[in-house]
């Protein structure tokens, strides 16, 4: 457990009086040309390009019923239904989220490790990586609402205190994504443009925040030139395909009012070289949970 280092210069103002574009101050690829890692040179050009990586199949279909098995474990466990870890749905009251879950559950302790996970996370980032956050997200059918339009990345940096874009997300999946259940959707390109959002953080935030986004939310005017500059991707797939996405994407997910659910476990990997220090944009920092302060290398 190390501690988190004094607090750096402020390279993506957000937060203030009014909305700012920042053009991107980091690399999206950390690592030399040609480093060794799981990614293909192409495949690595194409997520510099474009903010994001799918992966078919990441996972084989018995691993996906392995990680299902504990979702479905972790969700029915009146313990974790308890522990302020557990998130559930403002309307229905059934759970939304569960976060640290590499933590609570050694099965998805020992996924985090998965050279296939990890690996990719290291070749991106051109470092050790620490779990900044981890959850399982569960968006059962009929009325599980959505996640809308941000930046990770505008959130870790306000509240978390991340200072450089040096993060890498993965979505895995372990339902089939369709087109109508709620699914991830893009911005590609967007990963390039910083836009700091207006509108002090209040105290806690996280509480509200993490049931329905609302400080750090851009506007209608800037969605739409964003959308404009760079169209929307929506994701489907199998059970285990998987999205790698940098922590800058605009990205979001409608309600899911189909019957088909949608569930995934999502980890968030960050450079050891990106410790958190004290957050730029609000008064205290988010508990551990959600923003990690264990800088502690995945080995």
């Amino acid at each position: 457990m190390t501690t988190a280092p004094e607090r750096t210069t402020d390279l993506y103002p957000t937060r203030g009086a009014t909305e700012v574009i920042t053009p991107r101050q980091d690399p999206v690829v950390w690592s030399e040309p040609g480093a060794p890692g799981p990614i293909e040179a192409a495949d690595l050009q194409a997520y510099e390009r474009d903010g994001f990586l799918a992966i078919d199949r990441l996972i084989g279909p018995d691993e996906v019923e392995v990680y299902s098995g504990e979702l479905e474990r972790l969700i029915s466990d009146p313990a974790i239904r308890a522990d302020e870890r557990s998130i559930v749905e403002p309307r229905t009251q059934e759970i939304r989220s569960v976060f640290e879950v590499h933590k609570i559950s050694q099965v998805f302790a020992d996924l985090v490790r998965d050279p296939r996970v990890v690996g990719r996370a290291r070749q991106i980032l051109g470092s050790d990586v620490y779990v900044h956050q981890s959850r399982i997200n569960v968006k059962p059918g009929f009325g599980a609402t959505g996640f809308y339009w941000h930046s990770d990345f505008e959130t870790w940096h306000a509240e978390d205190g991340l200072p450089n874009m040096r993060t890498v997300s993965v979505s895995i999946a372990l339902t089939e994504n369709y087109a109508t259940n709620g699914g991830l959707m893009i911005m590609p390109g967007s990963h390039k443009t910083f836009l700091g959002c207006a509108g002090a953080t209040p105290k806690d935030n996280y509480k509200k925040s993490l049931q329905m986004q609302d400080a750090g939310t851009p506007s209608n005017e800037a969605l739409t030139e964003l959308a404009s500059e760079y169209g929307i991707r929506l994701f489907t797939g199998k059970p285990g395909s998987a999205t790698w996405f940098d922590c800058n994407c605009m990205h979001g997910s409608g309600d899911n009012i189909t019957p088909y659910p949608r569930s995934n476990v999502f980890i968030v990997f960050n450079s050891v070289e990106n410790a958190a220090v004290e957050p730029f944009a609000a008064p205290v920092r988010r508990p551990e949970f959600i923003g990690a302060r264990d800088f502690t290398p995945v080995r």
